[in-house]
C-alpha cells in the first residue's frame, strides 16, 4: 500500500520542490478524517482534481482532542494515516501537532488552498497567505448525508439497541 506517502515536513518539502521543478500544481488540505466514510472519499477526489498532486495535513491525536473534545479521535494518528495512504487521490500526508495548520501551509506553499463546505472562503486558515502568494483558495460542497458525527451517533445508536 501507500505508506510511503506519509511524510514528515522536512521529507515533504524535499519532494515538492522536486515536484515544483517539473511544473505540478500542489494542492493542500487538512482535517481529522478520523473513520473515513464517502464523504471524505468524494472531498479528497474533488480536491486533488484542482491540481496535479494532493497533500493532507492530518491533524495528530492531541490536536484532535483539542477540537473534537476527550472522546475523540475513534481512529488514531498512524491508523488515520495509513487509511489515507490507500486513497489514490491522496499523495502525501503529513501530520501536524498544532490547532490550526497556518505553519504547515507556509512550508507547503500550495497553488491551491481547499476545505470542505462548511468553511467560506474568507474564514479558511491560510486564504490570505495562500492567495497573497498567487495561490487559490477554493469551499468544496459536502457530499450530503456523510459526515463523522453522523457514523458515530449511528454506532452509538445500534449499541444501545443491543445490535
Amino acid at each position: 500500500m501507500g505508506y510511503n506517502k506519509i511524510k514528515t515536513l522536512t521529507g515533504l518539502k524535499r519532494d515538492l520542490k522536486a515536484l515544483r521543478a517539473r511544473k505540478k500544481k500542489i494542492v493542500f488540505t487538512n482535517g481529522c478524517f478520523d473513520i473515513l466514510h464517502p464523504g471524505h472519499v468524494d472531498y479528497l477526489a474533488k480536491a486533488k482534481s484542482l491540481g496535479d498532486v494532493l497533500v493532507v495535513g492530518l491533524n495528530s491525536d492531541s490536536s484532535v482532542r483539542r477540537l473534537k473534545g476527550n472522546a475523540r479521535p475513534i481512529m488514531s494518528q498512524d491508523s488515520r494515516a495509513k487509511v489515507l495512504s490507500g486513497l489514490e487521490s491522496v499523495d502525501f500526508i503529513v501530520i501536524f501537532s498544532e490547532p490550526i495548520p497556518i505553519k504547515l501551509i507556509k512550508a507547503v506553499s500550495p497553488d491551491v488552498l481547499v476545505k470542505g463546505g462548511d468553511w467560506a472562503v474568507k474564514d479558511i486558515v491560510g486564504a490570505d497567505f495562500v492567495q497573497r502568494e498567487g495561490g487559490k483558495v477554493k469551499s468544496l460542497p459536502y457530499l450530503n448525508g456523510h459526515s463523522t458525527k453522523a457514523v458515530i451517533k449511528k454506532i452509538l445508536l445500534n449499541c444501545q439497541a443491543g445490535r
